[in-house]
């Protein structure tokens, strides 16, 4: 590490982190593995096997089904009853339905034969991209090596631009990012409380928006954005394509500039690529990380069309051994050990390219609060243009574009944005 870097992050590490900050150590590598076990051995659920070590799941006797128009009830309710089943959730005109006796394939049958049927696919389980914790390491070495403070030069974000997580909630007492939050959402239950049960959410929002020099926990990568927490996975980290899709639309329609999908699965899934289609066509960037079993199978939705799809490095930038890889890969991130806030307002060091999508989201953010007007597309471009090049050639299958640097993207935003006058009014103080 360059000399001006490591005093950089030694002058951080000094100024922001308490000595006596307790940061939790958490065995999510454990945990991840019990749930997928779990997943595994459960009756009610079936599993899709894309080669001997990637898999997806979703929910037997379960059907998402997208009508051409929305049914009426004596349809739906003659519908049930051919199936032996129930109407257990909608959205539009995406309906979920659950056989007491039918399978997911026999359901599927059943509503491919229906005329007013758009489209039916299964019930998929998406699933949190983390992979593992250790006790508090190297501080928050991620900041430094991506520019951030540089970055701040340019700017620091702004109240104007919001930056939607769509995941397990945040924790809405948290004292580092209390005052950081926008009105969000429980799309488990129905009701305008977020508050996280599982600790993912809040980790990933404390990347982003953590508040900075208020010598407590740590610092984030924006200094005003707030965060839209969009609860969508339960306290174990699990959430349904239904409901991850219902987040990223209700996120969409009420103010997300960004939105970050630190989630995925190894099957696409039809009504998950309409709600990111939905945000696309909102002008919403969408930042989503891309997995972390090692493997070029691709993640949705990373992999889909629009979507930043973002790998983790470590602090000397290489490929974290757990990141996916592949030709979909659009960029790289820091995702090894990053401190950050935690449920029960504590802090965690978590390791994932959950840890690292939050980054990429974060300097989307800073991009739009630099100029509001800039396209989804620009913003991409912003990022993808200025990044630190890394790996053998660019594109490269293990970092996209590179790794992003918040300082040169910022620079060349502020250049294309505001020419001399800018340049002379901020070195003014203006």
């Amino acid at each position: 590490m360059p000399n001006e870097e490591q005093a950089s992050r030694n002058l951080q590490v000094r100024n922001i982190q308490q000595e006596n900050s307790h940061i939790q150590k958490i065995d999510m590598l454990h945990l991840n593995n019990h749930i997928k076990m779990k997943l595994n051995n459960s009756p009610s659920i079936k599993m899709i096997h894309h080669n001997e070590q990637d898999k997806s799941h979703y929910y037997d006797k379960e059907a998402v089904v997208n009508f051409k128009d929305p049914p009426s009830q004596a349809d739906v309710d003659k519908m049930a009853r051919e199936i032996d089943g129930k109407l257990i959730d909608k959205l539009d005109s995406v309906y979920i339905f659950k056989s007491n006796s039918q399978t997911t394939t026999e359901l599927i049958q059943y509503f491919d034969q229906n005329n007013q049927v758009a489209f039916v696919e299964p019930h998929y389980i998406f699933l949190q991209n983390e992979v593992n914790d250790t006790l508090y390491r190297n501080y928050q070495w991620n900041l430094p090596a991506v520019g951030t403070e540089r970055g701040w030069n340019f700017t620091r974000g702004s109240d104007d631009v919001t930056i939607a997580v769509v995941d397990t909630g945040v924790d809405l007492n948290h004292p580092d990012l209390s005052g950081r939050l926008a009105k969000g959402y429980n799309v488990l239950a129905k009701n305008d409380n977020p508050n996280d049960d599982n600790g993912h959410g809040t980790h990933v929002a404390g990347i982003i928006a953590a508040v900075t020099n208020n010598a407590e926990g740590v610092a984030g990568v924006t200094w005003y954005n707030p965060v839209m927490p969009v609860k969508v996975m339960n306290a174990e980290g699990i959430g349904g394509s239904f409901d991850v899709a219902e987040g990223i639309r209700w996120a969409a329609d009420h103010g997300a500039d960004i939105i970050n999908l630190s989630l995925g699965n190894y099957q696409s899934s039809q009504v998950l690529e309409d709600a990111i289609r939905y945000a696309l066509d909102k002008d919403i960037v969408v930042v989503a990380a891309a997995g972390n079993d090692n493997t070029s199978q691709p993640s949705f939705p990373a992999a889909l069309p629009g979507v930043i799809s973002v790998a983790a490095v470590d602090w000397e930038g290489k490929r974290a051994p757990f990141s996916n890889y592949g030709d979909h890969i659009d960029i790289a991130a820091p995702g090894v050990y990053i401190p950050s806030t935690f449920t029960d307002g504590q802090y965690a060091s978590l390791s994932g390219t959950s840890m690292a999508a939050p980054h990429v989201s974060a300097l989307a953010g800073l991009i739009r609060s630099v100029n509001p007007n800039m396209k989804n597309t620009e913003v991409v471009e912003m990022m993808t243009k200025t990044t630190q090049k890394a790996g053998m050639d660019v594109p490269d299958i293990y970092y996209g574009n590179g790794i992003i640097d918040n300082s040169e993207a910022l620079q060349l935003t502020y250049k294309r944005t505001k020419p001399f006058g800018g340049w002379f009014n901020r070195f003014n103080g203006r």
